[in-house]
């Protein structure tokens, strides 16, 4: 057995060199706090692998000497699913050196990557290749494909594209035990059994690390038509969902819905964002359209299907973008919402899925739950409509202060997560689990599927050495 002390750090030193093994706190701190600033933790030691095999030989070290591991991509994560805890037991594993884009296949429009690669590089070099990887998220600029497919991430495209599961081909995959299973299959069609790629994405490195994956691309879209929408309610915008849906097919890219209140709140919040109608509405919608089609046909289609809408009295007003300056104007409404609630103030978050045609029901029995509990709670409700994920925050009365508000916390966020179950829905649609929502699994999750999740988490890692306190309840 190699020592948790010096000796366990020789052995890393040899694989990765010295270089690339952080010891020193200051040298490690941008490891150990999440991005949010919400989690912190000590680690034994900071390590940057720069390739599979590395990875593969700090996984037998960790494995001999008993020393968990938490592998670490962006560190991005809303939920604290690659911070550490502060025991100062485990390794942290960034895959930040494993930043190599291996492969671009043309014909078969698939590109294998490293886990490290950044999104927005994937994105860049698909664009450079002529193609479009759709995956689009705020975090883009530094988050990495690990990440991504750690926690199965989804963002504004996921309406035509779907989530990162559906965007990714094959894996490779480096287990608790060292072992390399190299799934990076190129294959669209393989019915040979279990599958396996599934089963690592959306695991949150709590199985093993994810070091390599083929993703998808698509043909690059040439024309884009982009609008926001007014209209009274969420029952409003789901109807017109479906009236966009029936003019345009699958041209739809995203539809996006913000509250009143979560509109008035970036124009107080953001000085050079403002609501593109003149005045805020009961509630708006983003919707955008993309294709290979002409740009003025595009456009010319969206205005019939609100056109259409309009006959039908769902929307009350609306404005399609003229050119890119004021789509990008548009878009800059929906991207300043993260911005705008930290300046707003400590919110209690949730980040759920329903399925699409409860939305309404789930927003007004959600909306009447919180404000009987807490009288003049603000409810800052936003999402990705088409797939049923809401971001629906709470923010404190005004009377209240930040401190007393907080202290509600668990209160509000089981009103919450009770009308999402009572839905058959998800408390966590994108951000993952991490340590923020792991001890509210047995209460999400029916006995069953989480006996079956701890069967699979003690068959491929034993030792619980993988992510611990991530995911699954210990």
């Amino acid at each position: 057995m190699v020592s948790t002390g010096s000796g366990l750090i020789d052995r890393l030193k040899e694989i990765v060199g010295t270089a690339n093994i952080l010891t020193d706190p200051q040298d490690q701190a941008p490891f150990l706090s999440d991005w949010l600033g919400k989690y912190r933790g000590t680690a034994v030691a900071v390590v940057r692998p720069g390739t599979t095999q590395e990875v593969a030989d700090v996984m037998v070290a960790c494995a001999a000497a008993y020393v968990p591991v938490v592998p670490q991509g962006g560190h991005t994560s809303l939920s604290g699913g690659a911070t550490p805890d502060m025991s100062g037991c485990a390794v942290v594993l960034s895959l930040v050196r494993m930043n190599r884009i291996r492969a671009l296949d043309p014909i078969g429009q698939t590109m294998a990557v490293d886990a490290g690669v950044i999104l927005a590089n994937v994105q860049n070099a698909a664009q450079e290749a002529g193609f479009f990887f759709p995956l689009s998220l705020g975090a883009e600029g530094s988050c990495t494909i690990g990440g991504n497919l750690a926690a199965n991430a989804g963002g504004v495209a996921v309406l035509r594209y779907g989530v990162m599961r559906e965007l990714t081909l094959g894996l490779e995959v480096v287990l608790p035990d060292g072992r390399i299973w190299n799934g990076m299959k190129a294959l669209r069609k393989d019915n040979t059994g279990y599958a396996l790629r599934d089963l690592f994405i959306g695991s949150e490195g709590t199985l093993g690390i994810i070091t390599g994956a083929v993703l998808k691309l698509f043909p690059q879209p040439t024309a884009r038509a982009t609008a926001f929408v007014a209209v009274a309610d969420v029952g409003a915008a789901l109807r017109l969902l479906g009236v966009v849906r029936k003019h345009c097919g699958d041209r739809l890219t995203a539809f996006e819905f913000l509250t009143g209140e979560t509109l008035a709140m970036i124009q107080r919040q953001i000085d050079d964002v403002r609501v593109p109608l003149g005045k805020i509405p009961a509630a708006g919608v983003l919707i955008e359209l993309s294709d290979i089609d002409d740009e003025m046909a595009l456009s010319a289609r969206l205005e019939r299907a609100l056109g259409a809408a309009m006959d039908d009295a769902l929307v009350t007003d609306a404005v399609v973008a003229q050119d890119n300056a004021q789509a990008k104007s548009i878009w800059r409404l929906r991207e300043s919402v993260s911005q705008a609630l930290v300046r707003e103030g400590k919110a209690i978050k949730h980040d759920i899925s329903v399925p699409v045609a409860e939305i309404a029901d789930f927003v007004a029995a959600a909306d009447l739950a919180v404000a009987e509990a807490l009288p003049g709670i603000r409810p800052m409700v936003f999402g990705h409509l088409g797939d049923g994920n809401l971001h629906y925050n709470l923010m404190r009365p005004l009377a209240m202060s930040e401190e007393a508000f907080v202290a509600q916390g668990g209160l509000l966020t089981r009103i919450v997560h009770d009308q999402t179950s009572r839905r058959h829905g998800s408390i966590s649609a994108e951000h993952g689990i991490g340590q923020l929502r792991v001890g509210e699994m047995a209460v999400c999750k029916a006995p069953l599927e989480l006996e079956l999740m701890q069967a699979l988490k003690r068959l491929l890692d034993p030792d619980g050495l993988m992510n611990p306190g991530k995911l699954l309840p210990m």
